[in-house]
């Protein structure tokens, strides 16, 4: 199989030849120390947009052995950037708290080809072949209620739910809308599989109750579903186990990254493996401060837990970030050759 063919082999909940390995991510730090490259840019502009050239993605995945690749668009959030260790920032304090800032609230046209030319560009290059031929072409996006949260700020949009329902739905339905139509445009132009990273969970519970999400969030994300035509894989670290069988009514084919400490994936497998492909879950905490032994058990184990059956895609817990070793980056990716081939022997 190449490796668009396992991918959307796994998502469709089917055994391919080997449990795929997909990541969303590789932060900059980490990828100069496996690729020898110079020192990081910041990312200051590129928590909503492409962090890498597509040679260095290619290189980047032919040097990991990973099955996809991604290409990231997303619409802008209006929230101060705070700088952390390796070059990574974070979204600190919102800046749409009141109506009157709405007008601050301003997103790149959806319906203006500019916007997609960087994707098309991208996906000239999509039937090359990489270590295992075609690689599968992700499209990575938000489709609303994270960056909406985002840009109010955590405890503005919390309150506003209780005092300014209207405000709430105002700034979500600006993001909703951009999403349905950026959704409809990309499905056309040659994508293999469409991912929303909306986070929505703390380790313990939803960051809004379940009335909340259905009567607030579903209907936008029905919105957006009904332009998804591609294997739909919903990003949230988490435990979204409040909210899943809400989520599955829309279709989506995955789930990612089942955070460890607020799911498990094991539980998952049994209890949803029919109706969804699980995405996850290598700890993040071995990746960055355990030793390649100790990645290699992890992955084993995963694999032998719950990838009998197919429906599995190997990832780390979110991404590759800056402060995982690489020896371990390699070693997560020696593991899945080593005891990923179908018939499972781990």
């Amino acid at each position: 199989m190449t490796s668009r063919e396992r991918i959307l082999t796994a998502l469709r909940r089917e055994q391919p030849d080997r449990v795929p390995y997909l990541e969303l991510g590789v932060d900059r730090a980490l990828a100069k120390k496996l690729m020898g490259w110079g020192t990081p840019a910041s990312q200051a502009a590129n928590l909503e947009a492409n962090t890498y050239s597509i040679d260095e993605a290619r290189a980047i995945a032919d040097r990991l052995k990973l099955d996809n690749l991604c290409y990231v668009l997303r619409a802008p959030v209006y929230a101060a950037k705070v700088p952390g260790m390796d070059g990574r920032l974070f979204y600190g304090e919102g800046m749409i708290q009141s109506e009157e800032q709405l007008s601050m609230l301003e997103l790149p046209d959806p319906y203006d080809d500019a916007l997609y030319a960087g994707a098309e560009e991208f996906l000239k290059r999509k039937d090359e072949a990489g270590h295992d031929g075609p690689y599968a072409n992700c499209f990575v996006t938000r489709v609303g209620i994270f960056p909406a949260m985002l840009s109010m700020g955590l405890e503005a949009f919390s309150v506003a739910l209780s005092e300014n329902l209207p405000f709430v739905e105002a700034v979500l339905d600006r993001y909703f809308d951009w999403s349905v139509v950026v959704a409809e445009r990309v499905c056309q132009m040659g994508f293999d599989v469409y991912i929303s990273t909306d986070d929505m969970a703390f380790k313990t519970a939803p960051f809004f109750s379940p009335r909340v999400f259905r009567e607030l969030v579903m209907p936008r994300f029905r919105r957006v579903a009904n332009k998804i035509t591609l294997p739909w894989v919903i990003h949230s670290d988490g435990n979204m186990l409040p909210l899943l069988d809400d989520l599955l009514s829309l279709g989506i084919a995955g789930i990612h990254p089942n955070e460890k400490g607020a799911m498990d994936i094991r539980a998952m497998k049994r209890d949803y493996g029919k109706r969804v492909c699980l995405l996850g879950n290598v700890d993040l905490n071995i990746l960055g401060m355990g030793t390649p032994a100790d990645v290699e058990q992890e992955v084993r184990e995963l694999i032998r837990d719950v990838g009998p059956g197919g429906g599995y895609i190997v990832t780390s817990g979110n991404s590759l970030a800056g402060y995982v070793l690489p020896e371990n980056a390699l070693a997560l990716s020696r593991a899945v050759q080593k005891y990923g081939k179908y018939p499972l022997n781990p």
